[in-house]
């Protein structure tokens, strides 16, 4: 049964929060506000937060620097995966990938379709592993933000997790790059 282990020592991960939005500040950035709450409220730290404008090379330049950065664990962008001209964050964020995570896809589009129904279709929600570092991509909404962390993310991200979760593959992603992140996931 899955579920947390109380007996494993929670491990805080370093996240980085993107919106991509033409029409979004700071102050009335909701989807980014959802993400923040839920990432300090599980224990997490905040590692960065930025809003670029909804532009390929904008996205793309943002979310390097934060996969170069060897101090964080995880982005998570919020907008632009919709289908209008203006929602790029597929196409700049993807070719990052080294590895796609087609199962992050396929479940949030389980659990938005028992919330929203058919109209679950229109997201094109992806992640991945780019540089030894998760990347989340989801819709811009902050139901969206607020469905992927409470139904996937929050467990995912939590070391205790089992029967498996992110955190405890984390140190084994940059076997390549012999880079140490996570700090107490032991595997």
């Amino acid at each position: 049964m899955p579920g947390l282990d109380e007996t494993r020592q929670f491990v805080p991960l370093k996240i980085a929060v993107l919106t991509v939005s033409d029409t979004r500040e700071l102050a009335d950035d909701k989807s980014g506000n959802t993400l923040v709450e839920r990432i300090r409220a599980a224990g997490h730290v905040l590692a960065e937060r930025a809003i670029v404008k909804d532009d390929v090379k904008a996205i793309r330049q943002r979310v390097k620097a934060w996969i170069a950065d060897k101090f964080i664990d995880v982005v998570i962008t919020t907008g632009g995966t919709g289908f209008t001209g203006r929602d790029v964050t597929p196409e700049a964020v993807e070719p990052l990938f080294e590895k796609r995570m087609d199962g992050f896809s396929t479940l949030f589009l389980l659990v938005s379709e028992k919330k929203i129904g058919t109209s679950a279709i229109q997201t094109r929600a992806s992640a991945g592993v780019a540089n030894a570092t998760y990347v989340f991509c989801l819709p811009g909404s902050p139901g969206a933000c607020k469905d992927a962390w409470d139904e996937i993310l929050l467990h995912q991200l939590d070391y205790r997790y089992r029967p498996c979760n992110f955190v405890e593959i984390l140190p084994r992603l940059d076997e390549h790059l012999r880079r140490g992140k996570a700090k107490g996931a032991k595997t």
